[in-house]
């Protein structure tokens, strides 16, 4: 009844057969006036991604390992754009196809800026669940100007936002574990300021996937076109620590299509449309709901159901 598919998949200038797919939710700001912070989204593969190579234009800058999705590509010229791409490479040596290209323009340096901007104050943390974390802290302060915030997991950066930002959901965590978190600011000379004060957060126990990483105020509908019924559904992403480029559609407790955005995904509300039968079957009651992958590879919490009505007699 339902026709699985996927629509608007990164592109790739290679396809080798077996090899690992091209990573979606590739990000790249600046971090300073020197540097670039590349995030991409977790591949999942058969065998497991190895590693990660993330590329200026055609040089590559850096290899990560298959556990991380992040670089800092650091030695970068001020006021300059820069284009980067990843690839995913699995444990044979199989290297994936390119993501999309994203890009980047570092700020001009400030003359002899030596001042550090000030600590980011006020930073709280909850569990979202539990595997995720929602941080957020008040605005640090320099005399130039703010462009990133680190923020690190027992002293190691785990990511980085830009400076207009002061939260962030951290994904990838596991249950009933305690971390602890601090938040630095950067301004575009790379000057960094001392860490803000630690919070120390508790994951809740269990193998739940945190109501924060569902897809929130979802609706579902349905119109006739062409002599065929189509289930319409509008949602906002959930709030997280990178892109959301991928989700998984679940029609009366089933699997019934995946959608892919290879290009921007919406940053505010979602919609899409997927076939649900000819407008000449009996009347139907659909239960559907959808959740997301998260940047870390594994999938977030269902948003709540919805039922939505086809057939003959609507």
């Amino acid at each position: 009844m339902v026709t699985a598919l996927s629509c608007g998949c990164a592109a790739g200038a290679d396809d080798h057969a077996g090899a690992p797919g091209a990573p979606t939710g590739v990000t790249a700001e600046a971090g300073s006036a020197t540097s670039v912070h590349v995030m991409w989204n977790a591949v999942t593969a058969n065998p497991p991604v190895d590693a990660y190579e993330v590329y200026r234009g055609r040089t590559k800058v850096g290899d990560v390992p298959g556990s991380a999705h992040m670089l800092d590509v650091v030695r970068l010229s001020p006021a300059t754009s820069y284009v980067f791409t990843v690839r995913a490479r699995d444990a044979e040596g199989r290297l994936g196809p390119r993501s999309r290209e994203v890009r980047a323009t570092t700020p001009a340096a400030g003359a002899a800026d030596r001042s550090a901007p000030t600590a980011p104050g006020g930073v709280t943390g909850r569990a979202a669940g539990s595997r995720a974390v929602q941080l957020s802290w008040s605005a640090s302060t320099d005399d130039r100007k703010v462009v990133s915030y680190d923020v690190q997991q027992g002293g190691v950066k785990i990511h980085s936002v830009g400076g207009g930002q002061t939260a962030t959901v951290v994904t990838g965590l596991r249950p009933g574990t305690r971390y602890s978190f601090t938040v630095l600011a950067r301004d575009a000379a790379d000057n960094v300021s001392p860490a803000g004060p630690p919070v120390r957060v508790t994951t809740e126990p269990g193998a739940d996937e945190g109501a924060d990483t569902a897809p929130s105020d979802f609706r579902a509908g349905a119109h006739l076109a062409d002599g065929a019924y189509y289930i319409d559904l509008s949602w906002v992403p959930p709030r997280v620590d990178g892109v959301v480029a991928e989700y998984q559609i679940q029609l009366d407790g089933q699997p019934a299509t995946s959608l892919v955005w290879g290009g921007n995904p919406p940053e505010g509300r979602a919609n899409y449309s997927f076939y649900a039968g000819r407008e000449d079957e009996e009347e139907t009651r659909h239960r559907v709901r959808l959740r997301a992958r998260l940047p870390d590879g594994t999938w977030g919490a269902f948003s709540a159901e919805r039922t939505v009505t086809t057939g003959a007699g609507r």
